[in-house]
């Protein structure tokens, strides 16, 4: 046998691996989003691909607009239920049935149905612990609960010893470690070489008191790796260890995550994300910690096809908005000290300012700074019980300002108290300014970066005609020609969370662990609840158009494509054959010309012996630790 033919399985190897990776990573681009190739002329005006949307191309088009991403079942389900009966439900979301597969994903994630003096008490802040410690605060009368908050309150009592006599915690710590505690050998050493699943399965084979000290002893790094491969429960035993804010933060995202991934209610979802960035808060910040759940669940998710005005006022009287935006410690200037009162004096106009910026009117809404003080004094004394023990809202009449004010050319008069907050909120949810600006938010997202304006007035006529009913205000965007333009069709960029929950959907991905893709969030330049500005992730496709962005979202994509997502399962074996007819089946369409030239260009190069797959493959498939399994 000659050297050339010797070789020539291992080149025939070598040649179909590297097609195979010019395929995946040029699949991760089709996953990115068929519009990043307008990103090379973004100033050219939109011309239609297509004179005007096939029955079909509705379809995609609604789905792609309506929901995080179309599953190859949707298409099919929709053409039986017909496009506008679909739409239709989709609008009436309390008329479908749930996904059974969801609600067991959401199950375990008991802090989501939790309120938030719930969430102090099972999972507290380092605050809370403090407090216990001191005395202040008592123990869980649950005995599981107990002994968790028992050894957590340990920790943090060594820490202040240790603290206190001015050395390393781990000098002075007398906690419980892997060799204090009565193990075997056999025990002892799968710990120490043991494969994940071994140590998992040790663990949950022990009697719980055992479980717990073992759990006590891992070294923080083993728990963290364990996290991601173990059953729930572990889990969460282990995130306890980690810190119990953690198990409340990951039950947020996961839940997140879930929702846009398994919910059949689609459209209500979408909407909870967009309302929620509308009247954004910031999870980092103090007590929000604990009021962000509730928050999602009982002020936005219920309100986004109802009434704008009931959405404004329930936002205002939440406790995550007053101490997002510090409504909470905004007082009248005749407010006297309570005795060891800490609670910052005066008025704060945070709130005031963002209610008109960004709320209702917008930032050319026609208000003047002095609005913006006159509103600030009306929402004095609208504050929280005991923020940081998961308090609610309360109305304290002896920090209100009861002078008469003037909103808007509106005069309130003396003494209205509470009421003058309650009417300021119904004279923005009817100023001309707001229906339009919630009108335009809406066809952004929605519609386009920069909606035709017959669209706009249509919905602000809506709006305004209805009292503010953002079910109908919907109804007008979709039934308008404007929204079926064809220049529309698969023309905005998603957002992150849009692109990660439309890949997973799309490849008929299985979540096991949503939490694990924290991390994947950050990289991608949206951390779920952790937009500290009050303006919220943007709507609009240009503000997620950067080369960091887009090279993160390949690189997501092509770890997708492989099966190399942490926490999601992905039948890999859907990726083989046609190039062409794996992007066919993924956008449930014919590919563009401009997509089939790219996966040509990009497969071409890899059937030339000794070449690398190409500098479009090679930018596209650069592997990210941050997400990809190890």
């Amino acid at each position: 046998m000659t050297p050339a033919t010797s070789n020539a399985p291992a080149r025939l190897y070598l040649q179909n691996a590297m097609k195979r990776t010019a395929l995946l990573s040029l699949l991760a681009l089709v996953l990115v989003s068929s519009a990043l190739y307008a990103k090379k002329k973004p100033k050219a005006p939109p011309v239609p691909a297509i004179p005007q949307m096939t029955d079909d191309q509705k379809i995609l088009h609604a789905l792609n607009r309506l929901t995080f991403g179309a599953r190859d079942t949707d298409v099919t389900e929709v053409h039986q239920m017909g496009l506008q009966h679909w739409i239709e439900a989709q609008l009436h979301p309390e008329d479908i049935p749930e996904n059974p597969a969801l609600e067991a994903k959401l199950a375990p994630l008991d802090t989501l149905r939790m309120s938030s003096a719930e969430i102090v008490k099972r999972y507290p802040t380092p605050q809370i612990i403090k407090a216990m410690a001191d005395g202040r605060v008592p123990f869980p009368t649950d005995p599981e609960e107990r002994i968790v908050i028992q050894r957590l309150v340990a920790r943090y009592q060594r820490k202040q010893q240790a603290d206190a006599d001015n050395k390393p915690a781990e000098e002075s710590d007398p906690k419980v470690t892997i060799a204090s505690l009565q193990l075997d050998p056999e025990q002892k050493q799968t710990l120490r070489t043991g494969t994940p699943q071994d140590k998992i399965s040790l663990i949950e084979s022990m009697p719980t008191d055992q479980q717990w000290n073992l759990l006590e002893a891992l070294p923080q790094g083993m728990r963290q790796r364990l996290i991601n491969t173990a059953p729930v429960d572990l889990r969460r035993k282990l995130q306890l260890f980690n810190g119990p804010m953690q198990v409340v933060n990951q039950d947020l995202i996961e839940g997140k995550l879930l929702r846009a991934a398994y919910s059949n209610r689609q459209l209500q979802e979408v909407l909870t994300d967009f309302w929620f960035n509308h009247f954004n808060v910031d999870l980092d910040k103090g007590a929000d910690r604990i009021t962000v759940t509730g928050y999602e669940r009982d002020v936005i998710r219920p309100h986004v096809l109802g009434n704008f005005k009931d959405l404004l006022v329930a936002t205002a009287e939440s406790p995550a908005m007053l101490f997002y935006l510090d409504n909470w410690q905004s007082v009248g200037p005749d407010m006297h000290p309570r005795p060891n009162q800490k609670r910052k004096q005066g008025l704060n106009e945070n709130y005031g300012r963002e209610l008109m910026e960004l709320h209702t009117l917008g930032v050319e809404g026609g208000y003047t700074q002095q609005d913006v003080t006159e509103v600030a004094r009306c929402f004095t004394g609208w504050t929280i019980r005991q923020p940081q023990q998961g308090g609610g809202f309360e109305f304290n009449a002896r920090e209100h300002d009861q002078g008469e004010k003037h909103v808007l050319g509106v005069t309130i008069p003396v003494k209205g108290g509470m009421d003058d907050g309650l009417k300021v909120l119904d004279i923005l949810a009817h100023q001309p300014a707001t229906a339009h600006f919630i009108s335009k938010s809406l066809a952004i997202r929605f519609v386009s970066d920069n909606p035709p304006d017959a669209l706009v007035n249509k919905m602000a006529a809506t709006f305004t005609a209805t009292d503010g009913d953002l079910r109908q205000v919907m109804s007008t965007m979709l039934n308008a020609p404007e929204f079926w333009d064809p220049a529309n069709f698969r023309s905005k960029v998603k957002s992150p969370l849009e692109m990660v929950a439309s890949a997973i959907r799309a490849v008929n991905g299985d979540i096991d662990f949503a939490g694990a893709m924290n991390g994947l969030m950050t990289q991608l330049g949206e951390p779920l609840y952790r937009k500290l500005e009050p303006t919220g992730y943007s709507n609009r496709s240009t503000d997620w158009m950067n080369s960091a962005s887009l090279l993160a979202r390949m690189n997501f994509a092509n770890a997708l494509s492989q099966g190399h997502v942490n926490g999601v399962k992905v039948d890999t074996a859907q990726f083989t054959g046609d190039p062409v007819q794996i992007e066919k089946r993924i956008l449930l369409t014919n590919p563009s010309a401009d997509a089939e030239a790219a996966i040509q260009a990009g497969l071409q190069p890899n059937l030339q012996q000794g070449t690398s797959s190409g500098p479009l493959v090679a930018g596209l498939t650069m592997g990210s630790p941050d997400f990809q399994k190890r």
